[in-house]
């Protein structure tokens, strides 16, 4: 197995979520291996919940908005260690996560296995431009009312977590 040094390696996973091995970021999305992932929804002290607009350069799901930041599990790593690392390198900022919930892969969920998590925090943040094209700050039921309009305008996963995140009644929801 070949891997550029500035590649990721992932955990790939069985149907159970058992490590089975593990492989450099492209030959998992190119043989649609199952993987991990972590997602992070962060609120405001107001009860405004941050989406982000994917930027248009991005492997999947260009230009639609999702999670207030997420990201593959890397090999050796936990969901919640990448979940706070996700965090500071898509937000810049640091916050106390709370567990929500955990999702099979699917298609919806791009094959990952995924944790999702809740934050709280209003600093300031210093958006990644190179994941990060535009942030909103809406209240959950507005979310929701954009997701029954137009919910092709988000990515998929996000749907997913979106749905059963109000489905479990969180604050906010």
């Amino acid at each position: 197995m070949t891997v550029s040094k500035n590649e990721e390696l992932f955990d790939v996973v069985d149907e159970q979520n058992q490590l089975i091995g593990v492989r450099p970021r492209s030959e998992v999305h190119r043989l649609n291996l199952r993987h991990r992932a972590a997602h992070i929804f962060l609120f405001r002290s107001d009860g405004s919940m941050l989406i982000h607009l994917r930027t248009a350069t991005k492997e999947e799901f260009p230009s639609v908005w999702t999670s207030s930041a997420s990201g593959h599990v890397s090999s050796g790593e936990g969901y919640a260690e990448s979940a706070e690392r996700e965090l500071q390198e898509e937000l810049g900022i640091s916050a106390r996560l709370t567990f929500v919930a955990k999702f099979d892969a699917c298609p919806e969920t791009s094959n990952e296995f995924t944790e999702l998590f809740v934050a709280h925090s209003d600093d300031s943040l210093e958006v990644d431009p190179n994941e990060i094209a535009d942030i909103a700050w809406l209240h959950p039921d507005q979310i929701a009312s954009k997701l029954e309009v137009e919910p092709n305008t988000f990515s998929p996963a996000f749907r997913v977590l979106f749905c059963r995140y109000r489905e479990l009644g969180m604050p906010g929801s």
